[in-house]
Parts: C-alpha cells; sequence; structure tokens
C-alpha cells in the first residue's frame, strides 16, 4: 500500500468517525440559526467545534480558520447565515425565532467542521509516524502528509453585499495561501446519493433591476388626457419575456423574471408612475452585459412608444459559477472509486456566491441529493441527517482532488 493511498484511506475512516458529532452539530445549528449579517453565534459555536488553528475574522461576522502544515491550502466553504422564515417541520430540533436553515447551510457547515477536524487528526496521527520512522526516504513523507486545510466560515450568502465578494476583495485567500476552493450544496432535486460534479458553468450570473417608467396621472374615465405607466408597464413585461425567446442565443440559458410590480393607490386613478424589480440571469460570461443592455434598451423603447419615460437600473450581483474542469472530472473519479454515484451534469439558473472564489482561484461546487420533498428555501426542508455524511464525503474527494499539482496553480 503506498504512503498516499494508506493516507487516503485513514482520512476516510477518521471522517467516518466524526460524522456522529457533525449530525449532532447540525441540530444544534439548525434549532438556533442566525439572519445575514447577524451570524455572531452561529460562528461563535462553529469555531469551537473545529480544531484549534490559525483564525482570522472576515467579513464582520465571518472567519477562516486554517488546519495543518504550512504551504498551499485547499479551502471549503461553509454557509453560516439563515433565511427569514418561519419553519413548519415540526421536528424537536426545529427553530423557533423566525429565521430558519431552509438552504442546508446547516448541514454544509457540520460537513465543514467534520472535515476540518479528520484533517487534524489526520495531520497529528502522520507526524507522530513520521517523527518515529526518522531517517526514511523524503520521497515517503512527502507521500504521507495532508495539504493544509482553510475552513471558510463565511456570512451572507443569502444577502447582498455577498460575504464571499468581502472575502476576496479582502485579499483573504492570498494571505492563508488558498489555492483551491472548494464546496457542496445539497439539492433536492438530485435523489439521495447522487452528488453531481460538473464541469463548467453550473449556476448563472444573478443581477436585479429596477423599472420606473413614468407617465402623466389622471382620471381612470379620461385615460386619453394621461399617459398610462401601469399599460406601459404591463407591455415591457411581456415584451422581456422576447429577450429570452428570440435575442439570447438559445443554447445560452437565460431568465427574465420580474418578481414585484408597484403602481397607484386608488382602482379610479391613473397613476403617474410604476415601479419594477426583478432579476436578469444568464450562465454565459460574455453575454451578461449585452443582456443588461439590450434589457434596458427595450424597456425605453416600449415606454417610450406608450407616451413615457422609463428609468432602468440594474444592480451586478453574483458571477457566473464555474467549476475548474481538472478538478470536478478528478473529484468526480474519486468519488466513483468510493461508491458514490455521481452525475456530471446538473446546471441551473440559480445563483451562489461561490462564483466570486472562482475568479481567483480554481473552484467546484458540488450538489449533493438529498431525500426530501421540500425545495430549497421553503418552510419544510429538511434533508435527512444522512445528509451531513455525504456532503462531507463529497468535500472530502474535492480537497483529495485539489491537493492534486494539476489543480494547485493560482489563476
Amino acid at each position: 500500500m503506498t504512503g498516499t493511498h494508506h493516507r487516503d484511506v485513514l482520512l476516510r475512516e477518521v471522517l467516518r468517525a466524526e460524522l456522529h458529532a457533525a449530525q449532532e452539530l447540525r441540530r444544534e445549528l439548525h434549532a438556533q440559526p442566525r439572519l445575514s449579517g447577524k451570524e455572531g453565534p452561529t460562528l461563535k459555536r462553529v469555531l469551537e467545534a473545529l480544531p484549534d488553528g490559525q483564525v482570522e475574522y472576515v467579513a464582520g461576522t465571518g472567519a477562516m480558520l486554517r488546519v495543518g502544515g504550512r504551504g498551499p491550502a485547499v479551502g471549503v466553504r461553509g454557509e453560516l447565515d439563515a433565511l427569514p422564515l418561519v419553519e413548519r417541520t415540526g421536528v424537536p430540533w426545529a427553530s423557533a425565532n423566525g429565521a430558519m436553515h431552509a438552504c442546508g447551510h446547516d448541514v454544509h457547515l457540520a460537513a465543514v467542521v467534520a472535515l476540518a477536524r479528520t484533517v487534524h487528526r489526520v495531520a497529528g496521527i502522520l507526524e507522530a509516524r513520521r517523527t518515529r520512522r526518522a531517517g526514511l526516504e523524503a520521497v515517503a513523507e512527502d507521500a504521507d502528509r495532508v495539504a493544509p486545510l482553510v475552513v471558510v466560515l463565511q456570512p451572507r450568502e443569502e444577502s447582498f453585499p455577498s460575504g464571499a465578494r468581502d472575502i476576496v476583495e479582502a485579499g483573504a485567500l492570498e494571505r492563508l495561501q488558498v489555492n483551491a476552493m472548494v464546496g457542496a450544496h445539497v439539492q433536492p432535486v438530485l435523489e439521495a446519493g447522487v452528488i453531481a460534479c460538473t464541469p463548467g458553468a453550473v449556476n448563472a450570473s444573478a443581477d436585479e433591476f429596477r423599472v420606473t417608467i413614468r407617465g402623466r396621472d389622471g382620471h381612470a374615465a379620461y385615460p386619453h388626457l394621461a399617459r398610462d405607466p401601469v399599460v406601459a408597464m404591463a407591455q415591457v413585461i411581456v415584451a422581456a419575456q422576447q429577450l429570452v425567446s428570440r435575442v439570447t442565443d438559445p443554447m445560452v440559458p437565460t431568465v427574465v423574471t420580474f418578481g414585484t410590480v408597484h403602481a397607484g393607490t386608488a382602482p379610479n386613478a391613473i397613476p403617474g408612475e410604476a415601479v419594477a424589480r426583478g432579476t436578469l440571469r444568464t450562465l454565459s460570461r460574455t453575454w451578461r452585459e449585452a443582456l443588461h443592455a439590450r434589457f434596458a434598451e427595450q424597456v425605453r423603447e416600449v415606454a417610450g412608444a406608450h407616451g413615457c419615460e422609463a428609468e432602468v437600473r440594474v444592480f451586478p450581483g453574483e458571477p457566473v459559477l464555474v467549476n475548474d474542469a481538472v478538478l470536478a472530472v478528478r473529484t468526480g473519479e474519486l468519488l466513483r472509486e468510493q461508491g458514490h454515484s455521481v452525475s456530471e451534469e446538473l446546471r441551473s439558473c440559480g445563483g451562489d456566491d461561490f462564483a466570486q472564489y472562482g475568479a481567483l482561484v480554481p473552484s467546484l461546487m458540488m450538489f449533493v441529493g438529498v431525500d426530501t420533498d421540500a425545495g430549497l428555501h421553503s418552510p419544510d426542508f429538511l434533508p435527512d441527517d444522512s445528509s451531513v455524511a455525504a456532503v462531507a464525503e463529497s468535500l472530502l474527494a474535492g480537497y483529495l482532488a485539489a491537493s492534486g499539482d494539476r489543480v494547485s496553480v493560482r489563476r
């Protein structure tokens, strides 16, 4: 048995031993969630569960902790924040504070803790063995080492501005020598036991817009004396859908969604203004800016055709999340070797600020199938405790793949 193979087997054995405590931690975190920007108690509890290491506080209510020796490290992300939802799962450990881990962040955090404790324990075991057998050739010693791990406890994944952006802009990854980032997210659209490890773009850019159409107010009975911004807005909403069906390349997934529309205060009056907000999303980096420009142009033209004026503001959010191809393929191979069912094709127009890390270093976001009928962000969403193991094993495979020379070069 080679040193590398022995090391990997030991990592998996120790990880299994950590899972019971991780599942208990998951329930504890689930019962006491904290909203974006208020994650302090969650951060404190997770740090207590982690092994001792070099801690750097980041992004207000986040932290990064380095486990292991010197040199290039692999980063793993755990999201600290919950959603403003009233939970209705009915389990004894349900949240009762008006917030809820309805996107699986409790599972992710527990899995990250299990991996960090595993790497810490195995590094200690191997160091003790190296000390006892001093004098053996250096190649064997190197094969027995584990790569340093940096735990990224990230705040504000569910809100804007994102915690990931703050971490990247602050240079925290460089300071802790993170050369690759790995993440895993529970995903109910996949069957339990299936892990998606897809190369290339897997999540869309996620930008918001606000459209304000100004017309001329008036009496509802005399529309010819007014310029109705409500009718203009209705036409804008319909016309915007043609951007997807007739302007966008049909091979490029694109979404234009109007989420809110507000106008007027009385049923018998034409208001002077209508305001709508929504989201623009695409899996194409190159089409993203062109989509913004074409959307704004179309809104102004349609409003103008109805005698109104339009103001369009686009608020850039998260970029396209692109998985490093080498890292994705290698991780998939490792997962298959361990008997996991791997899917290489899961892409969606959902957004994740994990994409911020991929702009700096090779990164991989995996999606882990869970057994639940409820969707993400539902008050009924509650993956089984076994999902902690599935996410932890996925992260371990990504960590091992990212430890290789082929993906350890900074962009």
